[in-house]
C-alpha cells in the first residue's frame, strides 16, 4: 500500500492545504491584503451562531451575550459565556451547540492549553448530544484542532491526524472559503464607479473628496468608505497617514478601521510608524491592534521592527498581542532579531509566548538558533513541554541530523525520547530512517519500538517497507 507523507495526511485531514510543509512555515514576506483576508477567513467555519430562535428559553439572554461577544470577536468572553451556559441551564434548548460554539471560540484563542480544551468540548458535545445541528462542523474542527497540536509537535495529535487521514489522503487540498462582498455593495453602483475613476485622478484633486466620503458615518456610505480606505492609500500624497490614522481611530465600520491600519504598512511615508504606534497606544479593539502589529511587521523599516521589539517585551499588553509581535519578529529573518527574542525567551515566564518563540526561531533558521533550540532541549530545569517543543521545532528548522542522532542515547526522559521518534520521521534523510529502523530493532522499551514502527509505516523510504516486512515475518 502507498504510504503518504505525514505532511499531506495532516493538510488532508485538517484542511491546511499548502502552507503546511514538512520543513516549516514559511511566509510571503509582503503578503498581499486579499492574502492575509483569506487565511483569516479560512479560520473558522462557514457561519456564525444563529440569532436566538427560542422564546422563552431560560438560557436566552445568555445565549445572546455569547453571541455577541463571539460576533464582536471577544473570544475570551464568548468561550466563558458558552461554557457557562450547559452548568447554569443544563435543560436549555441552546445546551448541544453551546459546547461547540465555545470550542471554536477556544480555538481562535488558541495557546496549547486552550486547545485542548476546546477538544474536550466537542467531545462532551459528541457524547451527549450527537444529534446536535452543529456536530458536523464540530467533527471538521476536532481535526482543526488535531492539526494545530500536532503542528506544535504533538505527537499523540500527529498519530491521530495520520490515522484518520489515511483514508483521505488523496482528498484535494481544502479551499479556503471566499469573502462575501457586505450587504448593500455591488460593484457597478454608480457611486463606487465614480470612486474607482478618482485613482485615475491627481492625489491633490483627489483626496478632498475622498476625505469627504470617510467623514461620513451613516451606513448607507459603509461600503464607499471602504473603497475610499484603499484610494486613498493608492494615491498617496501628503497627509495621507493622517487620514488613514483618523479612518483607524473613528470610523464606526471593522473593515474600513482594520483596512486603514493595513493600508498605513504599505504607504511608506515617514509618518507611518508613528502612527502604527499610536493605534497600538490608543486603540481598544484587539482586532484593529493585531493589524497594526501585523502593519508594523510589513513596512521593513528598522523603526517598525524597534517597535515591534519594544511591544513583545511589554507585560502591560495582552498575550495574544505579545505573541502576534514575536511571530511578526520571526518572519524577519534578521541577527539582531534573533539575538533578541533568544534573550527575551529568558526573561519571560508566560510558556505560551515561550513556545512562539521557539517556533518563531526555527522559522529564522541558522546554525546558531538550530543549536540554540537543541540546547532548550538539553535543558533539564525546563518544563518537559518547553523542551519537546524545542525539540520539535529543532528538527523542523533543520538542526543537523547527526545532533539529533546523538540525543536519543543522552535522553533518560520516555517523553524526549518519544518526541524524537517523531523528529526522525519528519526529516527526509536516509540516517533518520536508519535511526528509525534501529530503535525499531534494538530499543529496550517495547513502547519505542511500536512508536518507531508506526512511523515507518508512513515512510516512503524502501527500506522501511522491507523492514517491517523482516518483523513481520519473524518466526
Amino acid at each position: 500500500m502507498h504510504r503518504m507523507p505525514f505532511a499531506v495526511l495532516l493538510a488532508a485531514a485538517t484542511g491546511l492545504g499548502g502552507w503546511w510543509t514538512p520543513r516549516a512555515v514559511r511566509l510571503d514576506p509582503a503578503p498581499t491584503l486579499a492574502a492575509a483576508q483569506a487565511a483569516d477567513a479560512g479560520a473558522g467555519p462557514a457561519g456564525l451562531p444563529p440569532s436566538p430562535w427560542l422564546q422563552g428559553d431560560p438560557a436566552d439572554s445568555l445565549y445572546r451575550a455569547a453571541r455577541e461577544a463571539l460576533n464582536r470577536r471577544d473570544y475570551r468572553d464568548a468561550a466563558d459565556l458558552f461554557a457557562s451556559l450547559p452548568g447554569r441551564f443544563p435543560r436549555s434548548g441552546y445546551v448541544p451547540d453551546a459546547y461547540y460554539w465555545q470550542a471554536f471560540a477556544l480555538y481562535r484563542l488558541g495557546g496549547e492549553a486552550r486547545l485542548r480544551d476546546a477538544l474536550a468540548a466537542l467531545r462532551v458535545q459528541s457524547e451527549r448530544f450527537p444529534e446536535a445541528s452543529t456536530r458536523g462542523d464540530a467533527r471538521a474542527l476536532e481535526q482543526r484542532i488535531q492539526g494545530e497540536l500536532a503542528r506544535r509537535g504533538d505527537s499523540e495529535a500527529a498519530e491521530e491526524v495520520a490515522e484518520a487521514a489515511a483514508e483521505a489522503a488523496e482528498a484535494a487540498e481544502a479551499v479556503r472559503e471566499a469573502g462575501e462582498t457586505p450587504d448593500g455593495c455591488d460593484e457597478d453602483d454608480t457611486k463606487l464607479a465614480a470612486l474607482n475613476a478618482l485613482i485615475h485622478m491627481d492625489a491633490d484633486r483627489a483626496q478632498p473628496i475622498l476625505k469627504r466620503v470617510l467623514a461620513r458615518r451613516d451606513g448607507g456610505s459603509t461600503c464607499l468608505r471602504r473603497k475610499a480606505v484603499f484610494l486613498v492609500a493608492q494615491g498617496g500624497g501628503d497627509g495621507v497617514e493622517r487620514i488613514l490614522l483618523d479612518a483607524a481611530r473613528s470610523d464606526p465600520d471593522r473593515e474600513v478601521r482594520e483596512q486603514a491600519v493595513f493600508w498605513l504598512s504599505q504607504v511608506g511615508g515617514p509618518g507611518a510608524v508613528g502612527a502604527l504606534d499610536s493605534i497600538l497606544r490608543t486603540s481598544k479593539d484587539p482586532g484593529v491592534q493585531e493589524k497594526a502589529v501585523f502593519a508594523l511587521s510589513q513596512h521593513g523599516s528598522p523603526e517598525a521592527q524597534r517597535a515591534l521589539r519594544g511591544y513583545a517585551e511589554r507585560a502591560d499588553l495582552s498575550a495574544d498581542l505579545r505573541e502576534k509581535a514575536v511571530f511578526w519578529i520571526g518572519q524577519s529573518g534578521g541577527a539582531e532579531d534573533a539575538q533578541f527574542l533568544r534573550g527575551l525567551f529568558g526573561r519571560l515566564k508566560d510558556e505560551e509566548l515561550r513556545k512562539k518563540i521557539l517556533f518563531s526561531l526555527s522559522q529564522m533558521g541558522g546554525q546558531e538558533s538550530d543549536r540554540w533550540l537543541l540546547g532548550v532541549a538539553r535543558d533539564r530545569q525546563q518544563p518537559l513541554e518547553i523542551r519537546k517543543q524545542a525539540l520539535f521545532w529543532a528538527g523542523q528548522g533543520g538542526a543537523a541530523m547527526a545532533d539529533l542522532v546523538g540525543l536519543y542515547g543522552t535522553m533518560d526522559d520516555r517523553a524526549m525520547r518519544e518526541q524524537l521518534i517523531f523528529v526522525y520521521s519528519q526529516r527526509e534523510e536516509p540516517a533518520a530512517v536508519d535511526k528509525l529502523l534501529d530503535i525499531a530493532r534494538r530499543d529496550p522499551d517495547a513502547e519505542m519500538r511500536k512508536k518507531a514502527l508506526f512511523w515507518l509505516g508512513q515512510s516512503e523510504d524502501p527500506r522501511a517497507a522491507k523492514a517491517l516486512q523482516e518483523i513481520i515475518e519473524q518466526p
